[in-house]
């Protein structure tokens, strides 16, 4: 059995996982993932009941019922690089003995559903609508530092990918996977559907210029121009990607769902952003009660 010291795996004094200050007992099997800390609470609004709140840096948890469904809600702060503290606590919360830091004989698969917000690359795509990520393609890097192994149609994605999306010397190979079939099923009826792309930033990495010359001027154009079969890129943010590649190599089950506040290419912005998600969080807590 493999062993973690305490350089690999580091815990609190109370034997919590370090970052999001957690025991196993104090979240559920389904989790909700949200960027902002506040949105969290948007969420428990909805519970009948809760039985864990905590808050450790910008990861705030809250655990309850809704309905039928015991529910954790986690908040991620932005970015892929908090995508990987999260995602690999959450694991040793349920297949690490977090006392004798050994990895547990039977490992548990957790359901991971983000709730968050992005921006359409489409024309097509109104702001207020909702996006479900087939797949994430990953433009930040984060998935090259593991060791990913794709499916026939994630290989061929990425490939065609590669062609129009060079690295340049400068920039990291993106990388993809797909989202979990059965959540897939269960959360995306009615649901505008495509590839999410994430970025490593807000600004010049999703191509707005300020007071500065970008390095790759034209990724909206060729974000936008991509298509492979029936699949095209919808939307990006700054997550999903990572979300979808960490979830498959530790075992667990992923799914994104995103609320489209801004569409790049009309250059439009939402004005009724808040209203929408609460719609969305009533809409897929309904559809997670049902599964």
């Amino acid at each position: 059995m493999n062993y973690f010291p305490p350089s690999e795996l580091v815990l609190n004094p109370d034997h919590s996982v370090y970052h999001l200050n957690l025991h196993p007992n104090e979240i559920a099997d389904i989790i909700i993932n949200v960027g902002d800390p506040d949105r969290v609470k948007m969420v428990s609004d909805f519970f009948s009941s809760i039985e864990v709140k905590k808050q450790k840096r910008e990861f705030v948890t809250h655990t309850g019922q809704y309905k039928s469904k015991r529910i954790s809600v986690i908040s991620t702060g932005i970015g892929t690089d908090n995508i990987d503290i999260v995602y690999n606590e959450l694991d040793a919360l349920v297949n690490i003995d977090l006392i004798n830091r050994k990895e547990k004989t039977n490992l548990k698969s957790l359901k991971f559903i983000r709730l968050g917000t992005s921006g359409a690359l489409q024309e097509d795509i109104p702001v207020d609508h909702f996006v479900f990520s087939t797949f994430g393609i990953g433009l930040d890097g984060l998935l090259n530092y593991y060791n990913l192994t794709n499916t026939k149609i994630e290989i061929d994605i990425i490939a065609a990918f590669h062609r129009i999306y060079p690295t340049l010397d400068r920039f990291p190979k993106p990388y993809i996977a797909e989202s979990a079939s059965n959540l897939k099923q269960s959360l995306s009826t009615d649901l505008i559907k495509g590839i999410t792309c994430s970025c490593s930033g807000f600004y010049a990495p999703q191509g707005r210029k300020l007071r500065y010359e970008l390095g790759r001027p034209d990724i909206l154009e060729v974000l936008t121009s991509f298509s492979f079969d029936t699949h095209r890129i919808t939307n990006f943010e700054m997550e999903t990607g990572a979300m979808y590649g960490l979830a498959k190599l530790l075992g667990h089950e992923c799914c994104s769902i995103n609320l489209i506040v801004a569409n790049r290419i009309r250059q439009e912005f939402s004005s009724n952003y808040k209203t929408k998600m609460n719609e969305m969080i009533e809409m897929v807590l309904d559809r997670i009660d049902r599964m």
